[in-house]
């Protein structure tokens, strides 16, 4: 293959996933603004704006120690 043509296919690879990751940005953008996003825990389900359970990130210093 000819050195251009690599080139122009390695660029509209990066162009394309430059674009994947773009509308994945929006798609969680969205999400955590109406507040219908969560994160899973090892043990259980926290929500991301906040949670009683042991992943709770209200209870993180004390689980890292504190500082």
């Amino acid at each position: 293959m000819k050195k251009e043509t690599i080139i122009a296919v390695v660029l509209a690879v990066l162009v394309l996933f430059s674009l994947v990751q773009a509308f994945e940005i929006s798609s969680v953008k969205g999400k955590i603004a109406s507040g219908t996003i969560s994160v899973a825990g090892a043990t259980s389900g926290v929500s991301a704006t906040g949670g009683s359970g042991p992943n709770s990130l209200q209870n993180l210093p004390q689980m890292v120690g504190g500082c």
